[in-house]
């Protein structure tokens, strides 16, 4: 009998990434596919909604995007480059961008996160990088781990007001 578990962690060893990363890979695949799932459809004319005040799904999807891409890059022992912080500077303003391409950007990251995973070789995880402008010292796993959890915490974050603006806007 063959049985298929929703959740991704359950769905066994993700081929070419190293045994000490699975858990962030499939944390990583795990908030990709729920985001898309719950994206699905969502009207473009909401994304910059704050019901209560909390933060936009388009600040979600494009800090999502942003976060992984400047905690790997950390990873990497690499600076940002000016288009990272440019990125940084536009999470948080509306703009005319869509649903569907944010949602493309996303996963695009989370392609390159899942990449830069399997390249990664796990004797270096211990080896210390430096964060931000501080060179705050982190691990490589730190790094790697953070960019999963920060990515699980903010998808949840995502989900909960998606559900509420999709609610108040079905029964205007």
């Amino acid at each position: 009998m063959s049985i298929t578990s929703s959740e991704v962690w359950l769905r066994g060893p993700i081929t070419g990434i190293p045994a000490l990363l699975q858990p962030a890979a499939h944390a990583l695949l795990q908030a990709r596919e729920e985001i898309n799932q719950f994206m699905n459809d969502f009207p473009d004319a909401l994304l910059w909604e704050k019901p209560a005040g909390v933060a936009a799904p388009g600040f979600h999807l494009r800090h999502l995007a942003g976060v992984l891409d400047r905690l790997l890059t950390y990873a990497k022992a690499e600076t940002l480059s000016e288009a990272q912080l440019q990125y940084l500077k536009q999470e948080e303003t509306a703009s005319a961008i869509t649903t569907k391409e944010l949602l493309e950007y996303f996963n695009r990251q989370v392609d390159k996160a899942i990449a830069q995973l399997s390249a990664t070789a796990e004797n270096i995880l211990t080896e210390i990088r430096g964060v931000g402008r501080q060179q705050i010292p982190s691990t490589v796993s730190g790094l790697i781990f953070h960019a999963a959890e920060h990515t699980q915490r903010h998808t949840g974050q995502l989900m909960v007001t998606v559900k509420i603006l999709k609610a108040a806007n079905t029964h205007n």
